[in-house]
């Protein structure tokens, strides 16, 4: 084997940290935790389908959000940018912002990967709603907001769950956020 080839390059590298760096494990160092945030219901428009790879969705006025430190409503503009990848995952690009029962004003935005199956996919062209064991649907979202109330927002990153979503007449997407910690 020649040091020249990528494999003989990439065993020097693993010779090299092992060399310099001989107790180094590759095991878990941290956890991560979890604190409810809220939950967010988006009611959405009839998707506009750019082509099969881009389908946008945009969020229909009655969203809200209820948590125990923030509650409020959706308020336009707001959507979904999804984006289908040739093995059928979706990658999802949200914004939107939310009006505090107090009035601060918080904007969302968010990535997400969703993953369904035959049997999903079944029932979604059915018009069902699915639940979080009918697929796997995670986001991302951050906050930004100017509000000094709510100005903790600004530094937590969270993470979100689908709880249901439903395509079709009545569509709408409804998720529990959690801040990761």
């Amino acid at each position: 084997m020649s040091l020249r080839t990528p494999t003989g390059r990439a065993v020097v590298l693993m010779l090299s940290c092992a060399i310099l760096f001989p107790n180094t494990s590759f095991a878990q160092s941290t956890e991560i935790s979890t604190e409810y945030l809220m939950t967010l219901y988006a009611p959405l428009n009839t998707p506009l389908a750019i082509d099969e790879s881009l389908v946008i969705y945009g969020v229909a006025q009655g969203g809200w959000v209820k948590g125990p430190k923030i509650s409020g409503t959706l308020i336009g503009p707001g959507g979904d940018w999804l984006q289908v990848l040739p093995d059928g995952t979706a990658r999802l690009d949200v914004r939107a912002t939310i009006e505090t029962d107090d009035g601060a004003l918080v904007y969302i935005s968010y990535n997400g990967v969703i993953r369904g199956t035959e049997t999903s996919q079944s029932k979604q062209q059915k018009g069902e709603v699915l639940k979080t064991d009918d697929l796997y649907f995670m986001v991302a979202p951050t906050m930004r907001t100017s509000s000094e109330k709510y100005a903790w927002l600004n530094y937590v990153q969270c993470i979100g769950k689908m709880v249901e979503v439903k395509s079709g007449d009545g569509a709408y997407v409804k998720y529990d956020f959690f801040i990761a910690r």
